[in-house]
């Protein structure tokens, strides 16, 4: 039942962002404009969108403790990459890398793949400083820099649990295909975000 309740809350959270582009009509300026912006930047593209939803279908088929792990490292490290965005630091290949994390991890969920805890942490890890990156160069001007990061970890950690929700059914063998077709999806969506980028 506790599952129901959070899956509902989840889903309700995903789709109140996904559906805010029209409360960011107006010019808006400082505090509001930069948690209202923050909140909104990592679901508007299927980049992100993908990627961190893969995150938590990923951290639910390892199951505790990567389930928690893997979506707390990667808004913690995704902060680190915005914070060098926002302070103009370059980082190179931004677009690729994170076009290939929408590859990667797709893959990983596709395939099940089960690597040490470090090692899929230093994966999810790696991947988030090219979102957050990208995340903090793209600041609206005139909006707080530390309101717009709550907002984007915010919607980051949001993304998460869709897809730790969604990961939930892996427990039933037709869950755990349909998962693994969600992970053939986001890696195939990853290798056209990939041509997109170098095409």
């Amino acid at each position: 039942m506790e599952q129901r309740n959070l899956l509902k809350i989840v889903i309700a959270g995903a789709l109140g962002l996904a559906f805010s582009g029209t409360a960011l009509g107006h010019e808006e300026v400082g505090a509001a404009a930069g948690l209202l912006s923050g909140l909104h930047h990592p679901v508007s593209g299927w980049d992100h969108v993908l990627a961190m939803i893969a995150v938590g279908l990923w951290g639910a088929q390892l199951g505790p403790p990567a389930l928690w792990v893997l979506p707390v490292a990667f808004p913690m490290v995704m902060a680190l990459g915005g914070m060098l965005g926002l302070l103009g630091i370059p980082i190179p290949g931004v677009e690729i890398g994170i076009a290939l994390s929408a590859l990667v991890l797709g893959s990983m969920v596709l395939t099940e793949c089960r690597p040490p805890l470090w090692i899929a942490g230093t994966l999810v890890g790696f991947f988030a400083v090219f979102h957050g990156h990208a995340h903090g160069t793209e600041l609206p001007e005139g909006s707080s820099g530390l309101l717009y990061s709550v907002g984007f970890v915010a919607a980051t950690g949001l993304l998460h649990g869709v897809g730790i929700a969604i990961g939930l059914i892996h427990r039933w063998n037709g869950g755990r295909q349909l998962i693994r077709i969600a992970g053939a999806f986001v890696a195939g969506s990853g290798i056209y975000f990939l041509w997109q980028t170098v095409s």
